[in-house]
């Protein structure tokens, strides 16, 4: 946007460009797509189809790079010289060149958009719209439609729509904050496949999914850094913009968090705040129901303003003045614009913000999945041998390969590998997360501007100056910084926007009448391993413990005087201070501190600095200690921290011990020490295998309580889609651990099986929590009663729509338990497809309350099993009913030894000839139905509609005559029936010799017969 003052917003990022001219580029790349160019634009783009060429000429201005981006750069600063046209599927769009420095968009976790072209005509757009309307349209059009990879001054434009690949966003559970370090998220979300979720487009972010009737009006949208939120907003804009999506929305407007940071101070309306970012508003009355609104708020976790929403200041009128807090804050409540859509995005670790009852939807970005990470490195590599061996050398490296899953990532080890394994003479390939950031450092230090500029400032005391701005705001726990954070720690502006390879400069024209500066690192991760770089050489050179430098006491400032001789020392205190860290946000900082110690590490750092210090260093002493602090019985997420930093080490002999065991199967046989529970979590973990099935009784010995087992292995169980407890001894408390632990953070569990366990009405009561997403509960003989099941239902009936299977076989849920579940049955949202309740105290009043409730909602129900309950006749009958509904879709229906006779088979074989096209498998074992029941069944299975294909009658009185009449059935109706079971009735050899020759006609599907005498 051109309007009013040019309002600099400079953001600080590892370099990121493509070198023309011959130069091998070095860039960051779209979500799948890589975007590389050795050559000017000298000619314009050609796009097939209805479209116009597009002039997409070099610009020789110095440019900027996005603030976040974990993979591309995207800018379009070229004036528009002919109107755009949105009258069918393309644009016309002449990016000229430019010789003026431009502005950004905000962050941007793929791709970052920039654009300042001015239009000569107006935008054409079809429909009813006001001038102000397209000129909103066309000015957000402009700003986000292109992209740029690398810096400004060597970018090579691309159209978004062209790079553009869906990402993939689900649908999270309102609430549901994860404060792990954003490297654990990744690795916990590295094994989560696109079957445990719903994925949504992010144009259909407002749009409720088939079963949802709300509204949505706030969607809270949640990600770690690169994983691409920003570039879903983007993409969403640009459709709207060119008329594709989302055409009830008159009016979007992006507002920055910081961007909206630089104004906390400022006394306004919402009206003027609008004004001061989108000037074409003036002429608007945003309040008027002429007007559908959209505000995106992008980068919460950057926000500095005091969102304090227990405040009882309410704003609800749009020409009222007051802080900027508060106009959000009212924005995001209802109060001010209750009919304006909302949409925020943010890191995980501070969605919090938002209090859960102000949001309506809560979804998540992904980043890579397995399919996609070999997709870019074979479109970002051009040499397919290349990609080829370096997606294999990734796969060698579990910790490498689990951070592949977000973009930024993968530039950064596309970068370091090409060039490496690309040389004739190559150093050791990286293994760890220590050296390939290491590399990536060396590479973009030797990166120069082609621009001329006095090198005022030496490689090596920029670098130091930047780790140590990146450990101060570490500790603080800032990812986004100022220009006062910046001279804090000695960095002069000038010098850092024109510094080769590690920082440029970025400017925006993004706020009007107000200006700024903010500056941040490309990725967390980059952060981490400089402020591990700089506490390195601080000890190393000055023989100090920068921990020392956090205090501010006069106690803390004497301290900083004392001298350390041993670098174990500064390693003791790393662990100790992300020990106790609640957030976990010096986990990784932690692994590269410790990787940098080896002398491999220490040889690369001499590439970067010429005075790296030297102290003595002995690495048994750290890894005695970072096992000391796994013995000591640590919770699981902290042991698997520490694992991580031993194998940074190069120690890995506690997992090999263990791997061993696995691999003989004498794992359950072990007496393992808290240390080895904590590896064999570690190596469970971080196996190759998805832990899609966990099976507790191959873990359990004589040495160990199945409650106690299942109590060291709860983080293996939080990344099992099914959980095998079957007969394991778990009780209550074992169930009450497991509901504590997948309460906390959202799991993958989709399948529990506690068959046979003394869970009780207790251990029920505690599952309750967690059938919000299960979709298979079996609790065979676990000692339920009524009041487990009223529990069960209860939590059920505030959450229905997942449950597909649940088995209570063998417990004394009686009537009553069935009353509740029957209540349960008849709510639409009940997806319950599969129902066993063997052997539960069932009469036919039980019977009666169950059928009526599957009558209400008979469509979804496909297995049920009564067996072993005293229905009756009666209840035989009530089922009859159900059955002959032409919306039921029942399956299969097991009703042994139920006290059924002739009568009811009556009454069944009569339903079934008025709607027999469903039940496929019916048994009747161990009822008195007899000849004369038989002979009803027969008369079903002559039907032609008849689609029965097994049919269970052992212990039935059957006789010879009974025999007689299903063989005569089946003779003029072949087609279905494929296993029968006639055993233990009164019958002979030469009764069932008939069936038998059926059975080797290829005319008849009979193909299994029994019959025991």
């Amino acid at each position: 946007m051109n309007h009013g003052r040019h309002t600099h917003i400079q953001t600080w990022r590892f370099f990121s460009r493509i070198q023309f001219k011959g130069d091998r580029s070095i860039s960051p790349e779209s979500n799948c797509v890589s975007m590389k160019s050795d050559a000017s634009m000298m000619e314009p783009i050609k796009f097939e189809g209805k479209h116009t060429s597009t002039d997409l000429s070099q610009c020789e201005g110095e440019r900027s790079i996005s603030p976040e981006s974990s993979c591309v750069y995207m800018k379009s600063d070229a004036s528009m010289a002919e109107p755009m046209k949105f009258e069918g599927k393309h644009t016309s769009t002449d990016l000229s060149q430019n010789h003026k420095e431009k502005s950004i968009s905000p962050e941007s976790s793929c791709v970052s958009i920039k654009s300042d072209a001015s239009m000569t005509e107006p935008m054409k757009f079809e429909g009813k719209h006001t001038s102000t309307d397209l000129r909103c349209k066309s000015n957000l059009l402009k700003k986000f439609q292109c992209l740029y990879e690398g810096t400004a001054k060597q970018g090579n434009p691309k159209l978004l729509n062209e790079i553009y690949t869906e990402l993939y966003i689900t649908e999270s559970e309102s609430g549901e904050i994860n404060n792990e370090h954003e490297v654990r998220q990744i690795e916990t979300q590295s094994r989560r496949t696109e079957t445990e979720d719903t994925p949504i487009k992010c144009n259909d972010i407002f749009r409720p999914l088939p079963g949802q009737d709300k509204p949505i009006r706030t969607v809270l949208t949640k990600g770690v850094a690169g994983i691409g939120k920003t570039v879903s907003v983007q993409k969403f804009i640009v459709d709207w913009a060119e008329g594709k999506e989302n055409q009830d929305v008159q009016l979007i407007f992006p507002l920055p968090f910081r961007e909206i940071n630089l104004m906390k101070d400022k006394t306004l309306n919402l009206s003027d705040l609008l004004h001061v970012f989108f000037p074409e508003t003036k002429e608007m009355e945003i309040s008027s129901d002429e007007y559908k609104v959209l505000f995106i708020f992008d980068g919460l976790d950057e926000c500095r303003l005091s969102l304090n929403f227990k405040s009882e200041e309410k704003l609800c009128n749009i020409s009222e003045s007051a802080s900027v807090d508060e106009l959000l804050m009212n924005l995001i409540e209802g109060n001010l614009l209750p009919s304006a859509l909302i949409w925020i995005t943010s890191r995980p670790a501070v969605a919090d913000l938002i209090p859960s009852e102000c949001v309506h939807r809560v979804t998540e970005v992904r980043g890579f999945n397995e399919p996609q990470k070999e997709e870019f490195f074979r479109k970002r590599i051009s040499d397919q041998s290349l990609a080829n061996t370096i997606i294999t050398h990734l796969k060698s490296s579990r910790s490498l390969h689990i951070m592949c899953h977000i973009p930024v990532f993968c530039w950064i080890s596309a970068t370091v590998l090409e060039e490496m394994l690309s040389e004739a003479e190559r150093g050791e390939i990286p293994k760890t997360l220590t050296q390939m950031y290491t590399h990536f450092l060396i590479i973009q230090s030797n990166i120069k501007h082609e621009k001329d500029y006095e090198k005022r400032v030496k490689d090596e005391d920029m670098i130091l100056k930047l780790g140590k701005l990146a450990f101060q705001q570490l500790v603080k726990g800032n990812l986004i910084f100022y220009e006062e954070d910046l001279r804090g720690c000695g960095i002069d502006v000038t010098e850092a926007s024109v510094y080769s390879g590690l920082c440029t400069q970025i400017f925006r024209e993004e706020l009007g009448l107000y200006q700024g500066k903010v500056f941040c690192f490309d990725h967390l991760s980059i952060q981490e391993h400089l402020a591990a770089l700089y506490a390195h050489i601080y000890f190393t050179n000055k023989n100090r413990n920068v921990f020392d430098k956090t205090k501010q006491s006069l106690f803390s400032k004497i301290l900083n005087q004392k001298k350390y001789h041993s670098l174990s020392e500064l390693h003791q205190r790393a662990v100790d201070e992300a020990l106790q860290s609640k957030n976990g946000h010096l986990d990784l900082f932690l692994r590269f501190l410790l990787g940098l110690s080896l002398k491999s590490n220490q040889t690369l750092l001499r590439e970067l600095l010429t005075q790296t210090g030297s102290c003595f260093y002995n690495k048994e002493k750290a890894v005695q200690y970072i096992r000391q602090k796994i013995r000591e019985n640590l919770s699981p997420e902290r042991s698997i921290n520490l694992f991580h930093c031993l194998n940074e080490l190069g120690d890995d002999s506690l997992m090999q011990e263990i791997q061993r065991y696995l691999k003989s199967g004498e794992i359950g046989g072990t007496q393992l020490s808290s240390s080895q529970w904590s590896a064999l979590v570690y190596v469970l973990l971080t196996s190759e295998q998805k832990m899609d099935v966990f099976n507790l009784n191959q873990f359990i010995g004589a040495q160990n309580t199945a409650d106690e087992v299942l109590q060291k292995l709860l983080p293996v169980v939080k990344e099992s889609r099914s959980v095998q407890l079957r007969d394991c001894g778990v009780t209550d408390e074992g169930c009450a651990a497991l509901t504590s632990a997948l309460r906390s953070n959202p799991s993958h569990l989709r399948e529990l099986s506690l068959t046979l366990n003394k869970v009780g009405d207790s251990g029920v009561k505690q599952l309750s929590d967690l059938l919000q997403d299960l979709e298979i509960l079996r609790l065979s003989d676990c000692g339920v009663t009524d009041e487990g099941c009223a529990a069960l239902t209860s939590a059920l009936r505030s959450n229905p729509s997942h449950l597909r299977e649940l088995d209570l076989t063998g417990n004394k849920v009686g009537d009553s338990g069935v009353k509740q579940l029957s209540d349960l049955l008849q709510d639409p949202h009940c997806k319950l497809e599969i129902l066993r309740l063997r052997n539960c105290g069932v009469t036919d009043e039980g019977c009666a309350a169950l059928t009526s409730a599957l009558r209400s909602n008979p469509s979804h129900l496909r297995k049920l099993n009564l067996s072993r309950n005293k229905v009756g006749d009666s209840g035989v009958k009530l089922l009859s009913d159900l059955l002959q509904d032409p919306h039921c879709k029942l399956e299969i229906l097991r009703l042994i030894g139920c006290g059924v006779t002739d009568k009811g088979c009556a009454a069944l074989t009569s339903a079934l000839r008025s709607n027999p096209s469903h039940l496929r498998k019916l048994s009747l074992s161990r009822n008195k139905v007899g000849d004369s029941g038989v002979k009803q069944l027969s008369d079903l299975l002559q039907d032609p509609h008849c689609k029965l294909e097994n049919l269970w009658l052992w212990y039935c009185g059957v006789t010879d005559e009974g025999c007689a009449a299903l063989t005569s059935a089946l003779r003029s109706n072949p087609s279905h029936l494929r296993k029968l079971d006639l055993s233990w009735n009164n019958l002979i050899d030469s009764d069932v010799k008939p069936l038998s020759d059926l059975m080797v006609d290829p005319h008849y599907k009979l193909k299994k017969l029994c019959y025991r005498f």
